[in-house]
C-alpha cells in the first residue's frame, strides 16, 4: 500500500512535523531573498498586498474572474501577481491587450505547463500546451488546414444534422408525452455537442453502448484535473507532497485510461485505413497525414494521441456552454428572443429542417451569439501564456517566464470600451466589424494572435446550428413560478465557467408543425 500523508503522520508525526517545519523556514529564507533580490532589479507592475510563501494565492475567490476584476479596478489594469514560486501578470485592460496583440504577440505566445498538463498531455506535445517553436507551428498548421478548415467544417454537416435532429426529437417526444413537461436544456445540449465532436474525432458517439466510447466520465475528469495547480508547481521543493497526497496518482490514472482509450481507437482505425467512404473522422486524417509523411515533424503515437485529446478538450464544453448561456439570456430578454425567431422561422420558412445553409442569413442571431460570447466567454482567462524573454509593458518590466492571465471576461466588459458594458444588447454588434479573429482589443472570446483557438469555426458552427433548431421547432417557457427578472445566473468555475444552475425550461411545439410534414 502506498505512503500517504495521513499515514505519515499517524507513523512518526515529530520526525513529520520537523521535516515539515524545516521545509517552510528554507522557503521563508529563499522567498525572503527572492523579494529582495527581485525589488532592486525588476520595476515590476503594481501588486496587491500578499502573504508570505504564498503570495497571492489567497486572492482569488470561487470566482476568479469576478474577483480579479474587482481587485484590478481598485489597483490597477495590470497587477503582478505572486502565485506562490509562480510570477503571474493579469492583464485586464483593452489598451495593454493591443500592445501586446499588435507589438508583442510573439514574446508571449510561450505557454505555462503544469504538472497536471505535463502528465495528461503526453509531456505537453499537444497544440495548446506546446512550447511555441517550430514543431507546435507545424501542429497548430495540421489543425487549421487538415483537421478544422472550412472545407472539413461543411464535410461534417451531417454528422451536425444528425445529432441535432435527435436532440429535436427528444424534446418534441417530451412534449407530445406531456402538454407541460420540463426539459433539462443543459443536459441535452451538452449530450448533443458532445455527440458532435465524438463522431467528427472517432466516428462514435459518447454515450453508445460499446465500451470504446464510455469515456464521458473520463474527458469530464481530465478538464477539471488540468485546471488544478499542485504544490509541485507552487513549490517546486515540495512536489514529493504531490506522491505522498495521491494527487500524481490520480493524475497518472486518468492518463493511463486515457492512451488506452486512444490506442484502442488508433489501432481500430489503422485496420481499416484503407477504406474510402468519404466520411473520414479526425483520426483517419492523422493517420493518412502521418502515413505520406506530411506533418511536417518526425511524430510517433503520442504525437497523434496528444493532438486527438486537444480535439475533446476544445470541443468538450465550450459549445454547450455557449449554447447554453444563449438561451438564458433569450429567456431573460423577451423582446430578443421574439426577435431572433422571427428571424429563423423567416429563412427557414415552412421546409422540414434547418438546413445549415440558412445559417449565413440569419444575421440577428449570429449578433446573439457574439453578445453572448462578449458576457460570457468560455474561457474567462483564456489558456495561461507565458513570456518567452524579458520585455516591457505600460513602461513596468516583465521578465521572461512570467505567466500572463488575460481577463476576457473583464475586458469584454469594460465601459471604457462598451456602451452599457454590462446589458444583453446584440445590436451593439450590428454596425461594426468586430468579428472572432482575436484583431479587436476588446473582444477576443477564442483568444489572439498565434495562440488563437484553432476550433473557433467548428465551435460557432455547431453552436448556431444547435441555436437555430432550437429557436424554429419551439416555442419556450420558464418553469412554473418562473420570470424572466428572477433567473439564476450563478456561476461554477472551471476550465470554462457554467451556469450554476442548469437551465430547465417547458417546451412547446410551434404552431405551424400541425399543418406540415414534421420528420426532421
Amino acid at each position: 500500500m502506498p505512503l500517504t500523508l495521513l499515514s505519515l503522520v499517524n507513523q512518526n508525526p515529530t520526525i513529520f512535523y520537523t521535516l515539515l517545519l524545516t521545509l517552510f523556514s528554507f522557503a521563508l529564507f529563499l522567498f525572503k531573498n527572492r523579494v529582495k533580490t527581485t525589488k532592486s532589479k525588476w520595476n515590476l507592475p503594481p501588486s496587491p498586498p500578499k502573504l508570505p510563501i504564498i503570495g497571492h494565492l489567497h486572492h482569488h475567490g470561487t470566482l476568479p474572474h469576478r474577483y480579479f476584476r474587482d481587485l484590478s479596478l481598485k489597483h490597477g489594469p495590470l497587477l503582478w501577481l505572486n502565485l506562490a514560486r509562480i510570477p503571474a501578470l493579469l492583464v485586464s485592460s483593452a489598451n495593454f491587450a493591443k500592445e501586446i496583440i499588435k507589438h508583442q504577440d510573439t514574446i508571449f505566445a510561450d505557454r505555462f505547463q503544469s504538472v497536471s498538463s505535463r502528465i495528461l498531455t503526453y509531456g505537453c506535445k499537444d497544440i495548446s500546451y506546446a512550447s511555441y517553436g517550430e514543431i507546435w507551428r507545424h501542429k497548430r498548421k495540421i489543425s487549421t488546414l487538415g483537421l478544422l478548415s472550412q472545407r472539413r467544417i461543411r464535410s461534417f454537416q451531417f454528422v451536425r444534422e444528425e445529432e441535432v435532429s435527435d436532440l429535436v426529437d427528444k424534446i418534441r417526444r417530451a412534449c407530445i408525452n406531456n402538454n407541460n413537461c420540463c426539459v433539462d436544456v443543459t443536459e441535452l445540449v451538452t449530450s448533443a455537442s458532445n455527440c458532435i465532436i465524438s463522431r467528427c474525432v472517432i466516428r462514435k458517439k459518447f454515450d453508445e453502448e460499446d465500451s470504446i466510447c464510455k469515456f464521458g466520465e473520463l474527458i469530464r475528469k481530465l478538464i477539471i484535473q488540468l485546471a488544478e495547480l499542485s504544490m509541485g508547481d507552487l513549490f517546486p521543493w515540495l512536489g514529493w507532497v504531490d506522491f505522498l497526497t495521491g494527487k500524481i496518482g490520480e493524475f497518472k490514472d486518468t492518463f493511463r485510461a486515457l492512451d488506452a482509450f486512444f490506442e484502442e481507437v488508433l489501432a481500430d482505425h489503422k485496420k481499416k485505413m484503407k477504406r474510402d467512404d468519404g466520411n473520414k473522422d479526425f483520426v483517419d486524417i492523422l493517420l493518412q497525414l502521418q502515413e505520406d509523411d506530411m506533418l511536417g515533424f518526425d511524430s510517433d503515437q503520442d504525437d497523434l494521441k496528444a493532438v486527438l485529446t486537444d480535439m475533446f478538450l476544445g470541443g468538450n464544453d465550450t459549445t454547450s456552454t455557449t449554447t447554453e448561456w444563449t438561451l438564458t439570456e433569450l429567456m431573460k430578454h423577451p423582446s430578443i428572443m421574439k426577435k431572433a425567431q422571427e428571424e429563423v422561422r423567416k429563412v427557414v420558412g415552412n421546409k422540414s429542417k434547418v438546413e445549415e445553409s440558412d445559417i449565413n442569413e440569419m444575421k440577428y442571431v449570429k449578433l446573439v451569439v457574439k453578445e453572448t460570447l462578449r458576457l460570457h466567454p468560455p474561457a474567462p482567462f483564456l489558456a495561461p501564456r507565458e513570456t518567452i524573454s524579458d520585455t516591457k509593458l505600460g513602461g513596468y518590466d516583465i521578465p521572461r517566464k512570467t505567466v500572463i492571465f488575460f481577463n476576457t471576461w473583464a475586458i469584454h466588459r469594460d465601459p471604457e470600451v462598451w456602451e452599457r458594458a454590462e446589458e444583453f444588447i446584440p445590436e451593439r454588434f450590428e454596425k461594426t466589424k468586430i468579428d472572432f479573429k482575436g484583431q479587436d482589443f476588446g473582444y477576443f472570446p477564442f483568444g489572439f494572435g498565434k495562440r488563437i483557438c484553432p476550433g473557433m469555426k467548428f465551435g460557432l458552427t455547431s453552436v448556431e446550428y444547435i441555436l437555430a433548431n432550437l429557436l424554429y421547432w419551439f416555442e419556450w417557457k420558464l418553469p412554473e413560478g418562473e420570470d424572466c427578472d428572477n433567473i439564476d445566473m450563478s456561476e461554477t468555475y472551471g476550465l470554462t465557467v457554467k451556469k450554476k444552475v442548469p437551465l430547465c425550461l417547458e417546451p412547446k411545439l410551434y404552431s405551424f408543425q400541425s399543418q406540415t410534414d414534421t420528420s426532421i
